[in-house]
């Protein structure tokens, strides 16, 4: 579903990944390692706004905290159910079973076992409507010494910001400590993007392990990855966005 936040739209294939890799700006960004990143002794909480977010932001980086046996927490906000708007082929009924089980595919590819999720069940496209009472439901879950992985409070969909900013709010009453990842921003923003908070990247690197296992993650979301039928409409996942997947390393926002 395309979507539009100001100047920060989401349409069409976006900028290519050969353009990315010729970014002075990502070249240069500082690296952090996994083990680092999240400290042993603190748990890991990735709060995604829609099932797939999670893999598309730090897929590789789940998998290597599991083999360091973090403690992992996923948090679902919404199931994803308002992906294919007008649909008969994908109506919401459909996407509230396939996606959480597309979801738990995408964890098991990730070589994450008997990780603890959580369901929030909010509505898709409406949690910026939301904001407070996610952030208070997140303030009952985090504790000080987590470490909160969400999308960037600037990433152009109302859903990922609105996300974002209730992580902000709940990181900031419990002590945790707040990390953002780009997701469509990748999509909207241009090479040298003034836009982009370059000054607070983190490049952290995928061994070929996690890196397979994220390109085999996404692949699970197969109700994401098709042209719908019933209304023409080409994938959610463009092929710029599985090709960034592929990527031997993530960027995160400290």
């Amino acid at each position: 579903m395309d979507a539009l936040v100001d100047d920060r739209a989401i349409e069409g294939l976006g900028t290519s990944e050969i353009e990315w890799r010729a970014c002075t700006e990502l070249a240069e960004t500082r690296v952090r390692r996994a083990e680092n990143l999240v400290p042993a002794g603190r748990r890991a909480v990735v709060v995604a706004p829609h099932p797939d977010d999670e893999v598309l932001a730090v897929g590789g980086l789940l998998t290597q905290l599991a083999r360091l046996r973090r403690d992992l927490l996923l948090i679902a906000v919404t199931d994803g159910t308002g992906s294919h708007v007008d649909s008969t082929e994908w109506p919401p009924e459909r996407l509230s079973r396939e996606r959480p089980r597309e979801s738990r595919a995408a964890w098991q590819r990730l070589g994450l076992r008997d990780i603890e999720a959580m369901r929030l069940g909010m509505p898709d496209g409406g949690v910026q409507a939301m904001r407070d009472r996610l952030s208070d439901r997140l303030t009952a879950l985090l504790r000080a010494d987590d470490v909160v992985f969400t999308t960037w409070r600037l990433d152009g969909h109302p859903d990922h910001e609105a996300t974002g900013d209730a992580c902000a709010a709940a990181a900031a009453r419990t002590g945790a400590t707040l990390i953002e990842v780009p997701v469509w921003a990748w999509h909207w923003a241009r090479v040298r993007d003034a836009r982009m908070p370059w000054s607070r990247a983190l490049r952290v690197p995928l061994d070929d392990d996690a890196v397979s296992r994220k390109k085999a993650a996404v692949q699970a979301f197969t109700s994401q990855l098709a042209p719908d039928p019933s209304t023409g409409a080409g994938p959610i996942l463009r092929s710029t966005t599985v090709e960034r997947a592929a990527r031997d390393f993530e960027i995160v926002f400290a």
